[in-house]
């Protein structure tokens, strides 16, 4: 058996109800789980440092909104992530910003790490939508003490790839032991350490070749985290049709393959599933 996981990264208050439902009630009819990466208290001027536009997924923002906006604020959105028990909320930053030009958790202040990360999760509490279990760090851009903070708190953490740079010395011995095995995820003191295999489900990327990417991906390991990001198929607020068509067909092979099997984040540490 192989197993997938559909992971929707960047939704937050200002992310409209119909964008998610036209996206994803194929998967959610289907019975296929989908787990947003979900900012807990969005901040609505950030802008990419290298050309100064504003963040794809605040491409919905109207007029001027407060400077962050908690999730809890927009009762329809909760409402509809409540009532769609096929939607596993995970946490996704805490304000999605840059802190002097580098993601918020590509810093070694633990002080304010600390901070981001509990009060993150407790904007996702406050909003009813429980206490988050996994943890996506923005951009995929984690430091050794952001990540030895976000393991303390987390099952399981998702991202692109590890770098030794990049995490305790301490955790060096067992990274080595997954790099030598060739091994996409890996466990240190408790916590999974999931990567993906790059975002398949891109409008960077051809969209012919996009399910065939995705089969390839999903054949060559045990267990395929796939990235999406809602706002890439919705740019200046007008729907791409062929690239929602690709995911939507997407669905469609997921569902016909008795081989594979489309699960949460949480089924992998709940039910001990086999990780590679």
């Amino acid at each position: 058996m192989k197993y997938v996981i559909i992971r929707d990264d960047d939704t937050n208050a200002l992310t409209p109800v119909e964008y998610l439902e036209r996206l994803y009630r194929p998967f959610l009819d289907r019975r296929l789980p989908v787990n947003l990466a979900t900012i807990p208290n969005v901040r609505t001027d950030v802008c990419y440092p290298g050309n100064g536009e504003p963040e794809g997924f605040l491409v919905a923002k109207k007029g001027t909104p407060p400077l962050t906006v908690p999730i809890g604020e927009n009762t329809e959105l909760v409402d509809y992530l409540k009532s769609n028990p096929f939607y596993e909320i995970v946490q996704h930053a805490y304000h999605h910003e840059f802190v002097d030009g580098n993601p918020e958790f590509d810093q070694l202040n633990r002080v304010d790490v600390v901070r981001r990360l509990d009060q993150g999760a407790h904007y996702l509490k406050q909003a009813g939508l429980g206490k988050p279990r996994v943890f996506v760090a923005p951009y995929d851009k984690m430091t050794r003490v952001s990540i030895e903070e976000i393991a303390r708190r987390f099952s399981l953490v998702s991202t692109g790839w590890f770098e030794p740079r990049r995490m305790p010395r301490s955790w060096w011995p067992r990274y080595a032991v997954k790099k030598l095995t060739g091994k996409p995820h890996w466990r240190m003191n408790g916590t999974i350490l999931m990567s993906h295999p790059g975002c398949h489900l891109s409008y960077h990327r051809p969209y012919p070749t996009m399910l065939q990417e995705i089969e390839k991906s999903i054949a060559s390991r045990r267990t395929t985290v796939l990235v999406a990001h809602w706002w890439e198929f919705f740019r200046g607020n007008k729907p791409d049709e062929p690239f929602i068509k690709v995911l939507h067909d997407l669905a469609e092979l997921l569902a016909s393959r008795k081989d594979i099997k489309v699960i949460r984040f949480r089924d992998v540490f709940e039910q001990n599933l086999p990780l590679n």
